[in-house]
């Protein structure tokens, strides 16, 4: 077999495939006796057909799909060996009818070939770096926060904003009187979270209530659209909720109300694991860093946007193989017009030459994500998994172990080692250019990010 590649300019070119019958005579026949071995044909047992008659079945389908197999991947491999970089894929110039009498034939690919570009990454290239201030608000919030999730939930004497509801809920009649009938819907033992209620005026039905009234609210307006919170509340199939629109009666037997937690060491201990945290003030520094520290995630964002746009600015001009690209797109996908494929080219052009350019720093940088960085990433994600469900004190091994489990779905490794292969450019990014940091509050950032 033969492969050549012919420039028609600097973007584009043909690869010509040669292919003799000694490149896929063997594999034509493999393919063959493999089908006669496992597929049924009528009047022979598998594996007693004739290699003749296989041929005379199926010769024609297996030939060209061993053909397009043998030919695509020696371009394939050409371009590996000669380290030719392409955008998009090689598309065939025109598809081949195979003659069974034929033994020689010559197939053509077009390519869209890489430009060559040069990227230089330095200190002349300045990127703003935004620092968010913690603000008093921020502390005050998070505070809140956090005493109410390791704070305790206790009996109160009256109905509270935050207070769950005990108690027997009953099914009114039109004239407000308890349901007594078979298919009455009665809760003994219910419970209701006012300030979860999607009517705020059934939810202030409930507001300053004690042990001991009664009171009157519509369910199904108080949960709104949710049907299958309905049926929760109400202890019975969602089939039974579909059009309920009765009042109900609860009588009050239990309020169970929510107090913060107390400042103090055992409060600490709760929400620094493994810090040494004795004094109030120590406390609120340790706060601070908290937030900080979930803050720069969003300066990192907005650092990555600026980095990116100054790059493409400075080193993206640069022409594409545009007509070849714009065939691919309308190849990959056949509902596009020629029209559509050109609109969608020149959304993509931008995140094309920011790919080559990433790309070059990255091979120039020598970026690469090992397993231990894909599992580090992953254990980081597991950690935000865990603490989304107030999960704050797991161990190493656990986090680990959970980790290691997430890899196993291919599709999230691979997402995650894009995430990783991009926080480690990103990183490097920072330490090329040269950044000018400032801080802003939280609302001139968020007018800096604007639309991003």
């Amino acid at each position: 077999m033969q492969v050549t590649l012919e420039k028609t300019n600097d973007l584009d070119a043909t690869i010509k495939v040669e292919v003799v019958e000694a490149d896929y005579a063997k594999k034509v026949d493999s393919d063959l006796r493999e089908l006669g071995r496992t597929r049924q044909i009528p009047g022979f047992r598998k594996g007693h057909v004739s290699i003749e008659h296989l041929r005379r079945l199926f010769g024609r389908d297996v030939k060209s799909h061993v053909l397009n197999d043998v030919v695509f991947q020696a371009v394939i491999e050409y371009l590996r060996e000669n380290k030719i970089d392409i955008l998009g894929e090689p598309l065939p110039k025109k598809v081949e009818s195979i003659d069974m009498a034929q033994k020689d034939y010559t197939f053509e690919y077009e390519v869209g070939l890489a430009p060559e570009i040069n990227v230089e990454v330095n200190k002349d290239i300045k990127v703003p770096f935004y620092t968010i201030e913690v603000s008093k608000e921020m502390l005050d919030e998070q505070d809140k926060a956090l005493r109410n999730r390791f704070g305790a939930q206790v009996p109160g004497e009256e109905v509270e904003k935050t207070a769950l509801v005990k108690g027997a809920i009953m099914q009114l009649d039109a004239e407000g009187n308890v349901l007594t009938t078979e298919d009455a819907i009665q809760v003994v033992a219910g419970i209701v979270s006012p300030q979860h209620f999607a009517d705020q005026a059934e939810a202030e039905k409930f507001l300053g209530k004690k042990v001991g009234d009664k009171v009157v609210f519509n369910p199904a307006k108080a949960e709104g659209d949710n049907k299958v919170a309905l049926a929760s509340m109400l202890n019975v199939d969602k089939a039974r909720v579909e059009n309920l629109t009765s009042d109900f009666e609860m009588a009050i037997s239990e309020i169970i109300v929510l107090r913060p937690a107390e400042l103090g060491e055992e409060y600490y201990k709760q929400v620094f694991s493994g810090k040494e945290i004795k004094t109030e003030e120590e406390y609120w520094e340790a706060l601070k860093e908290l937030i900080a520290r979930e803050l720069v995630q969003n300066s990192d964002f907005k650092f990555n946007i600026d980095v990116q746009k100054e790059l493409i600015d400075k080193f993206g001009n640069f022409e594409l193989p545009a007509d070849f690209l714009k065939k691919w797109l309308a190849a990959r996908n056949p509902e596009l017009t020629p029209e559509k494929a050109a609109e969608e080219y020149d959304k993509m052009v931008p995140s094309i030459k920011w790919e080559l350019i990433k790309g070059q720093i990255a091979q120039k940088q020598d970026i690469k994500v090992s397993e231990e960085d894909l599992l580090n990433f992953a254990k980081g994600s597991a950690l935000r998994q865990f603490a989304q469900y107030g999960m704050f004190n797991m161990t190493d091994d656990v986090i680990t172990d959970y980790a290691k489990r997430m890899l196993e779905d291919k599709k999230f490794a691979r997402q995650l080692y894009e995430q990783a292969s991009d926080t480690k450019l990103f990183n490097a990014l920072r330490a090329l250019v040269e950044t000018e940091n400032k801080t802003v509050s939280l609302d001139e950032f968020k007018k800096l990010v604007g639309a991003e």
